[in-house]
């Protein structure tokens, strides 16, 4: 199993940027998918972003397309969500979660995960 740390989040004006990591240990992190998501107060937690084992596959919501960016580094077993122009829409305690899958495997979806952190929040004021 792996257990994920995620760091980075803060306080930031709108059209600023951040920098999410999220840090692995205890299994072979190149095995594992990992997506970004997030949890605004009294919302669903939305999918944000996801990367395959290897990184060759991304894929992000509509709502952060062009903004945000997923990538990984497997040699430190680190994911991260790069946040450009930030929205106070944006404004969200922020998980990400692994599974171990097979190659070029990703989701956008909760149920698909089986390891998750316990978050960073992130706010952005207007």
């Amino acid at each position: 199993q792996v257990q994920l740390a995620e760091s980075g989040g803060g306080l930031v004006q709108a059209g600023e940027t951040l920098r999410l990591s999220c840090a692995a240990s205890g299994d072979i992190f190149s095995s594992y998918a990992v997506g970004w998501f997030r949890q605004a107060p009294g919302e669903e937690r939305e999918f944000v972003a996801a990367i395959s084992r290897s990184g060759t596959a991304a894929k992000h919501a509509n709502s952060v397309t062009g903004r945000f960016t997923i990538s990984r580094d497997n040699a430190k077993s680190k994911v991260y969500l790069q946040m450009n122009s930030l929205k106070s829409e944006d404004t969200a305690v922020y998980f990400c979660a692994a599974v171990k899958a097979g190659v070029g495997w990703l989701s956008s979806s909760r149920q698909g995960y089986t390891y998750w952190g316990q978050g960073t929040q992130v706010t952005v004021s207007s």
